[in-house]
């Protein structure tokens, strides 16, 4: 790739795309004596981004409600049915928390025997809790793995993605989401290292400004919903600190699930407990009163906009482009969108796979369409390439 090509994609804003980087070094020196790096300078193996390296672009839209998920318990004649659905990009992140407080509703009931209707992470994981409470469960769903929405996410622990409108937040609700994050939270590092293809990973957000310490070694500007103790410590690298063309690049460690995995092992942790799974399509509530079982937990995601008439549901569209996989490179990062980028690609985001590189940073409001943005795509690869063949090695 030629310098002006380089130059031509790579303009980018937080992120800087590693060229405002390569800018900086050819203008003057600032006043002054430089301050040498505090550390060694960190090596990474960069990734081999490139046209001929894409397997794949896949799309998922999110189940987004701007008030935030729903929890709540309701009455459909002789049935009791357990809302829970809305998580937004949060499902991976939520799901064993709300699962377990949908499962103590559910104690409430006399019957030990449940549906639950949707077989993504916020199902399974609603199943799964179910189970160890002695429920007897059966799974309802038109999809199962690898044909559902949560096997399209990039996926990690990130509980405020697309979650809830700031202006929507109530106290009851930000309470409800906390005690689903640390309960989610604990569950997901349980899981490390067990076959659920969850693990911890190095992620390095880029940018060209320090964050902002709130006193506890996180940064103030990163998931303000999320209480201290649920944030690994940060550690800024500063210039000559880390290979990246930006002036910064803030480590943090992070819990990573890779959806192909993870959600196969919860479908058979789920039938070895006695679960069934059974293929179906619900177009009405009073399908739903009509099952054996007098108590139903709704995970539907965005099928509750029209099984329920609840408007409030909307996509968020997100799409993920994926490169050949590369064995050394074993962190990720996320970094600002390219000068000019649209309203819907957010950033650069990369996280490494068994299944290959997964390149992300979209969110397209209210899009229905699951066709791949083949604009977004090319911005996003682009600005990769560029981070990537910027890096110092």
């Amino acid at each position: 790739m030629d310098r002006r090509t380089l130059l031509k994609m790579g303009g980018m804003g937080l992120v800087g795309a590693g060229l405002a980087g390569c800018s900086a070094r050819s203008a003057p020196a600032p006043r002054g004596p430089a301050l040498p790096p505090q550390r060694p300078p960190l090596r990474l193996a960069p990734v081999r981004a490139g046209w001929d390296r894409i397997i794949r672009t896949t799309v998922g839209l999110r189940p987004h409600r701007p008030s935030g998920f729903l929890l709540r318990a309701d009455r459909l004649d002789d049935t009791t049915v357990i809302h829970n659905y809305g998580h937004g990009g949060s499902g991976m992140s939520l799901s064993w928390g709300t699962g377990r407080m949908a499962a103590e509703m559910a104690l409430a009931h006399d019957s030990r025997r449940a549906a639950v209707v949707g077989c993504g992470a916020v199902g399974l994981t609603a199943a799964r809790q179910l189970q160890r409470r002695g429920f007897a469960v059966t799974i309802y769903a038109m999809s199962v793995p690898p044909n559902t929405t949560s096997n399209m996410s990039l996926a990690g622990f990130t509980p405020t993605s697309g979650l809830v409108d700031r202006d929507l937040r109530t106290p009851a609700w930000d309470a409800q989401f906390r005690e689903a994050a640390e309960i989610s939270y604990r569950e997901l590092q349980q899981l490390a290292g067990r076959g659920f293809g969850v693990s911890w990973i190095d992620r390095y957000s880029l940018r060209d400004t320090p964050p902002r310490d709130d006193g506890d070694g996180v940064d103030e500007d990163e998931e303000p919903l999320l209480p201290a103790h649920l944030r690994t410590g940060q550690l800024t690298l500063g210039p000559g600190e880390h290979p990246f063309a930006t002036r910064y690049a803030v480590r943090s460690n992070r819990l990573r699930i890779e959806p192909a995995i993870y959600l196969d092992a919860l479908v058979h942790d789920f039938m070895a407990f006695g679960g069934r799974i059974e293929i179906r399509k619900f177009t009405e509530p009073r399908e739903l009163a009509a099952l054996s079982e007098p108590l139903v937990v709704n995970c539907t995601g965005l099928g509750a906009r029209d099984l329920f008439r609840d408007d409030e549901m909307m996509p968020l569209k997100g799409q993920l482009t994926v490169l050949v996989p590369q064995a050394d490179v074993d962190w990720g990062i996320q970094g600002g969108p390219p000068d000019g980028a649209p309203p819907g690609v957010l950033g650069v985001h990369m996280q490494p796979r068994n299944d290959g590189i997964a390149l992300g940073g979209t969110s397209e409001r209210g899009v229905w369409s699951r066709e791949p943005n083949q604009e977004a795509m090319r911005l996003i690869v682009s600005a990769h390439m560029a981070v990537y063949s910027a890096m110092r090695v």
